[in-house]
């Protein structure tokens, strides 16, 4: 049965959508089978795996609706083992839909449970924001990884987080974990950047993951080419970080297939 892990933040600009392509990519260059399910309504990781939101007919906003569908809905992209669900700008209008309906915080859970057996990892990029997109996703999930960027304003809202996946835990899925939290747009040119780094790690300890993103010209210029980092530029810094993301959370998990080798490859920061 696949793991399902929320990408969430409800600070925008994080590196949230970044990472949901890049880490899907990377699972599925690993053979994972992998979908990624685009929870925002701004559908930039439909976009930026080469689908034109405009041109998605169903998608997350029929999942989160309660169709029983969704596996139809499910798109191939051009990397190999790695599926989307697609969204487009529709989807901010499910946010008011749900709140008149029955158990509205778990239709996104009852949508997707028997894709749980077809996938290894089930990817859900959440929008910026706490409401009932974002709770369903968080109720859906095994676990939650959370992006912070490596700048002044970095723990601000982080506890507020943090508390809603308590009550989530409480009430609506008490199997929820912190998968980690993930430190992105790391420059080391700049003090602060070390400064942030070192307070996060203080404060979280073995929440924060080893891997740290770097700030990369090529993981920015990506998605406007409709691909993910290691399909772009599989040599780049980027791509180097999220391979050892993908690596330390298989190994986190103790994922059956990885391989002796995988795992003993030591986790960098590079």
């Amino acid at each position: 049965m696949g793991k399902v892990i929320a990408i969430a933040n409800q600070k925008g600009g994080v590196g949230k959508t970044t990472t949901a392509i890049n880490l899907g990519a990377c699972f599925a260059v690993l053979e994972y089978k992998t979908l990624l399910i685009d929870a925002d309504p701004q559908a930039n990781a439909t976009s930026g795996l080469g689908i034109d939101p405009s041109t998605v007919e169903s998608g997350t906003y029929e999942a989160l609706l309660g169709d029983s569908g969704v596996k139809s809905f499910i798109q191939k992209t051009s990397t190999p083992h790695l599926d989307i669900l697609p969204a487009r700008i529709d989807l901010v209008g499910a946010e008011i839909e749900l709140i008149s309906v029955e158990a509205r915080e778990q239709q996104l859970r009852n949508s997707i449970g028997a894709l749980k057996d077809e996938y290894d990892f089930i990817l859900i990029d959440c929008s910026p924001s706490l409401g009932l997109i974002t709770i369903n996703s968080l109720t859906a999930a095994d676990s939650v990884l959370i992006p912070v960027q490596c700048e002044y304003f970095a723990l601000e809202g982080l506890g507020k987080l943090l508390n809603t996946i308590k009550i989530v835990q409480s009430q609506l899925n008490e199997s929820l974990d912190v998968e980690g939290i993930l430190l992105t747009m790391y420059d080391t040119r700049l003090r602060l950047a070390n400064q942030v780094v070192d307070e996060v790690r203080t404060h979280f300890q073995d929440m924060v993951m080893k891997t740290v993103i770097h700030r990369n010209t090529r993981l920015g210029e990506a998605p406007s080419f409709g691909e993910s980092i290691i399909m772009h530029d599989a040599s780049s810094k980027g791509s180097i970080n999220y391979l050892n993301l993908a690596r330390e959370i298989l190994q986190r998990n103790r994922m059956t297939q990885l391989t002796d080798e995988e795992k003993s490859i030591p986790l960098t920061n590079q």
